[in-house]
């Protein structure tokens, strides 16, 4: 390993005498054989992103094991798939190599700009290959007390290999004193899409029904937003008279609720549970669920998603609307997936939309043709940049598993 900075090894010196906070062993699962792929991530969001990568790495081999660990854990929980996601050890050296001797990781993914300088060094220290991902051009954050250096330099220069999110990020780490050659500009990381499947011969009939209309999506739509885009619909049918609104609500239940809404807004309805095909009058065609999600996303070239514009659940994420070629609209409520939706507005793929009256003007607005192609194909190149860079890290991860392949 290079000389280390001064300021790393004035840190790891008076990390030695922070207060203790052990990790207890006993709560760890013992070491699994063969290699082990250690992800961490200062957010959540950013592991749960990994994660999809690493369903498709699972795809091309299953010769590894995962670690995963969170700053934003505030303990032992699980993710979707049951796999354990724990804090990090805290900086205390002795917690760093009672973590490191345990685990033994081959493979390390770093995600964010959270940086744990004594667990970094410590890692580079075992031998382990270290690919940092998503370094924005940010602050570079350090759990640590006031009185301890910042540690960003020595910490960032021992990842074998850096992706930038942009030339500024990759401008920021290199006043830092990375070497120029370990670090690639890339996109941001986004989740790998796996599109929804489309039946192919039902969506060519219903382009066949519709001849040719106009029409828009409102998927996953809240109970408590409903009203606000049926009326936007009857506003803008006035002066779009053939366009057609597919609604799919986030619950099942609630299909009966906002059928009886369309009757009373004098909309004329086709209720898709029922078995009913829209005709030349059909004003909204009604889903119960979100099974054929898939082919309202490939019918509609612009789509509204719901619990965006009421309720608190934080919206949805767009990507998949993206990918599936449709120009988005959103309200204001989008806080779990807010850079997702920043990242689409920045390429004038997705825009904002407050209530009723500024939802039905963004309607009438973008169900012109060409406006909507247009923020569709800025979506999709969003899109595939991200999968671009899930491309790096995948071929990445799999040349180091690839090289300790016949190690003893």
């Amino acid at each position: 390993m290079a000389r280390r900075p001064f300021s790393l090894t004035a840190y790891l010196a008076l990390a030695r005498g922070q207060d203790r906070l052990i990790t207890e062993a006993a709560h760890w699962p013992e070491r699994p054989s063969g290699p082990v792929l250690w992800l961490h991530s200062d957010t959540r969001t950013r592991l749960d992103t990994l994660m999809t990568l690493v369903k498709r790495l699972r795809l091309q081999r299953g010769d590894f094991s995962l670690l995963l660990t969170s700053d934003s854990a505030q303990g032992e929980t699980l993710d979707a798939d049951g796999h354990q996601i724990s804090p990090p050890p805290s900086e205390t050296l002795s917690d760093v190599q009672r973590f490191l001797d345990h685990w033994r990781p081959d493979i390390l993914v770093w995600a964010g700009n959270g940086l744990r300088p004594a667990l970094i060094h410590e890692t580079a220290v075992l031998g382990t290959h270290m690919l940092l991902v998503d370094a924005a051009d940010a602050t570079w954050r350090q759990p640590a007390k006031r009185f301890l250096p910042d540690a960003s330099a020595g910490a960032l220069s021992l990842f074998h290999q850096i992706l930038a999110q942009d030339k500024k990020s990759a401008a920021r780490m290199r006043r830092l004193g990375v070497l120029d050659d370990r670090i690639d500009v890339a996109s941001p990381l986004e989740p790998e899409i796996f599109p929804l499947a489309s039946h192919d011969g039902l969506h060519e009939e219903l382009t066949a029904a519709l001849a040719g209309r106009p029409v828009w999506l409102a998927a996953n739509i809240q109970q408590d937003e409903a009203d606000a885009i049926l009326r936007a619909q009857r506003r803008t049918v006035r002066l779009a008279h053939r366009l057609l609104l597919v609604v799919v609500p986030a619950q099942s239940d609630d299909e009966p609720v906002m059928a009886e809404q369309c009757h009373s807004l004098g909309l004329r309805l086709a209720r898709w549970e029922n078995g009913e095909m829209p005709d030349e009058n059909t004003q909204v065609l009604l889903a119960a669920d979100d099974s054929e999600l898939g082919l309202w996303y490939r019918l509609a070239p612009l789509c509204f998603l719901g619990g965006s514009l009421a309720g608190k659940i934080g919206g949805q994420s767009p990507m998949m609307a993206a990918a599936l070629g449709s120009a988005i609209l959103y309200g204001p409520n989008v806080g779990r997936h807010l850079d997702a939706y920043s990242r689409l507005v920045a390429a004038g793929a997705a825009r904002i939309v407050k209530d009723m009256d500024s939802l039905s003007a963004a309607v009438s607005h973008l169900i012109a043709p060409d406006r909507a192609a247009a923020m569709a194909h800025a979506g999709w190149n969003v899109v595939s940049a991200g999968a671009e860079t899930a491309d790096l890290v995948l071929a990445q991860v799999n040349e180091w598993l690839d090289a300790m392949e016949g190690k003893p």
